[in-house]
């Protein structure tokens, strides 16, 4: 076992014997066999432990083993602990999530001030197929089909071509104390629930599943580079730098076979999504203006091109409307036209227009981003509303709520720009004029 992932390193180029590692030990039977093989190799190691604070006394338990570990073998020792669970219900993730971002985090944190090379973590055969099962169930592309991969930037994993049966058997073997994590057998977590039920059955269709899991990912990636090179191939010919924007060629984009693979390659690194990226899809064929946005970035499709810029930072401008017809093209395109209103008038029903009684207004009208303690009275109730409430009850996201205009007529909110108009300056049976805005 000790040869082979000698080999291993040298094949997948992991690191070179005079590198300082540090290697993530939970106290469980895969982190101690890699810690006793690296040890083994004669390395400069120094053992990283986390304590996320689940499982009570057994998580301090883990800690004094791997703290003891350390010391037997007179290793450097780092070791922090976590409130998980309060992580993950602020930022509303999983548990094994917050998990993961709290220990890389804190990883890369002791790589950069104790000045190592590498991350080495004990991420082993098994854990590869179960990956491949896990983004298949969850949605994913050509990448989440070829599993863990042995080095990715700081982090190595030498145990990759093990699975879990040869580890247990070289502890075993090797005389090594390692603990039990008793929720490695709870089926809570998705991990588990395919380690524990959807494995076994395929045991049963094909015994040797894990063997044949690691050859199909071994086949994926190497499609996966297939699938690189045309994506970066056809780039070349799609997407341009002008300034500090990005232009996707629409013409060109609709010529390819599969427009939406190649947009989700472009677009993923700025945070769109592959429900994004379809109705991006869709939108080529209908006009321009149309916009989309990720927390970080906006796509606008305009005539000829896909248009990728960077969001701003919230804007706490005022920009004022004068009293007269017109285009307005910033903060947001807009036309305003003013008309005495005719009998013939028919109120518009898109959201995008809206159609205000001009004798109410006082000129010039502002245009600026909500405020906290922002109020107005929607069309059709009798009272006000905070519009923060409003963004609440109509299920704004962060960044509906950060693109929000409101139109502002003296200190009276007229319009939550291409929302809900507010019922103080709605057009009447004794309105004349009538000021008319439609968002582009």
């Amino acid at each position: 076992m000790f040869r082979k992932l000698v080999r291993f390193v040298e094949e997948e180029e992991l690191f070179y014997r005079d590198e300082k590692i540090l290697v993530a030990v939970s106290g469980g039977v895969d982190s101690v066999v890699l810690f006793h093989l690296l040890l083994k190799m004669e390395l400069d190691c120094a053992v990283l432990h986390c304590n996320f604070q689940l499982r009570g006394l057994e998580s301090d338990g883990d800690y004094e083993f791997v703290k003891s570990l350390a010391e037997i073998n007179q290793i450097p020792f780092y070791s922090k602990s976590f409130d998980t669970k309060a992580y993950a219900d602020t930022n509303k993730i999983s548990i094994e999530m917050a998990a993961r971002e709290l220990r890389y985090e804190w990883f890369y944190q002791i790589l950069e001030k104790e000045n190592y090379q590498y991350i080495a973590v004990g991420h082993h055969a098994d854990d590869v197929a179960e990956t491949v099962f896990i983004n298949l169930v969850r949605g994913t592309g050509i990448h989440g089909l070829t599993g863990i991969k042995s080095k990715l930037d700081k982090v190595i994993r030498p145990l990759l071509p093990f699975t879990r049966k040869e580890l247990v058997e070289y502890a075993v073997a090797e005389k090594l104390r390692f603990r039990e994590d008793s929720t490695n057998k709870e089926t809570d977590f998705v991990r588990n629930k395919i380690r524990h039920q959807l494995i076994p059955i395929l045991e049963s269709i094909n015994p040797s599943i894990r063997k044949t899991m690691s050859e199909n990912v071994q086949r994926f990636r190497e499609v996966e580079q297939i699938y690189n090179d045309v994506i970066e191939e056809n780039r070349l010919h799609l997407v341009f730098q002008r300034e500090n924007k990005l232009l996707i060629s629409i013409a060109r984009l609709q010529e390819l076979a599969s427009p939406t693979s190649h947009l989700f390659e472009i677009l993923s690194p700025y945070g769109f999504h592959h429900r994004d990226v379809r109705m991006i899809t869709k939108s080529l064929d209908s006009i321009s203006g149309k916009r989309f946005f990720s927390s970080t970035h906006q796509l606008l499709r305009d005539r000829k091109y896909l248009i990728l810029s960077e969001l701003q930072e919230n804007d706490t401008n005022e920009y004022l409307l004068e009293e007269k017809s017109g285009m307005i093209e910033f903060p947001i395109e807009m036309e305003t036209l003013l008309f005495d209103r005719t009998a013939d008038f028919i109120f518009p029903t898109k959201p995008q227009i809206a159609c205000l009684d001009a004798s109410k207004l006082r000129f010039p009208l502002k245009l600026r981003k909500w405020q906290k303690g922002d109020s107005f009275k929607p069309m059709g109730m009798k009272g006000s509303k905070k519009v923060s409430d409003y963004f609440i009850d109509q299920k704004f996201s962060l960044q509906d709520k950060e693109n929000t205009w409101l139109l502002i007529s003296g200190d009276k909110i007229v319009w939550l720009v291409g929302h809900r108009l507010d019922d103080r300056f709605k057009i009447t049976d004794f309105t004349s004029k009538i000021l008319k805005l439609e968002l582009k």
